[in-house]
């Protein structure tokens, strides 16, 4: 059987029908509390049994079921994010991904955000947060500098005077 590459993102919107039978035992109580939920989960790896799914600091195990892929987007929960304002109708302000839920009805992940200790209430699309560190790649430099050119007598080179 051929596996999904990994990691992946999706969400378990409703309980399986054959009872939590799916679950590691000594995870059954942390992984009831992420779902049936509309949370982003992360699947990371696979160990022959048992995907492992992360949600920020969360982790628990889950044999193979059914679950809802979403498309990542490039932020993940503990990611530090500037918001992005649309003309004077937002603030803009730094903050951390505190929280990943997928809307249905628009096909996007919404994301909560947390500043200091404070919760944000309100949601936030991709289309109104930039990454602060860019995971993909670096930009290239845009300074050239010259390349030195050696003049004068070798000697003192040689004598550690230039």
């Amino acid at each position: 059987m051929q596996w999904p590459p990994l990691p992946d993102y999706g969400c378990i919107a409703r309980w399986p029908a054959d009872g939590q039978s799916f679950i590691h035992p000594d995870d059954v109580a942390t992984a009831t509390r992420c779902f049936p939920s509309e949370r982003v989960l992360k699947r990371e790896s696979f160990d022959g049994t048992y995907y492992h799914f992360r949600y920020g600091k969360t982790r628990f195990r889950l044999r193979p079921c059914m679950w809802l892929k979403v498309q990542h987007e490039g932020i993940d929960i503990g990611d530090q994010v500037e918001t992005i304002g649309t003309g004077l109708e937002r603030e803009l302000f730094v903050a951390e991904v505190w929280g990943m839920h997928y809307i249905r009805r628009k096909g996007r992940i919404a994301y909560r955000l947390r500043r200091g200790d404070q919760v944000l209430p309100r949601l936030y699309s991709i289309d109104h947060l930039k990454l602060l560190t860019d995971k993909a790649s670096v930009r290239d430099g845009d300074v050239e500098y010259p390349e030195p050119k050696w003049t004068g007598d070798q000697t003192n080179v040689e004598k550690g005077l230039l």
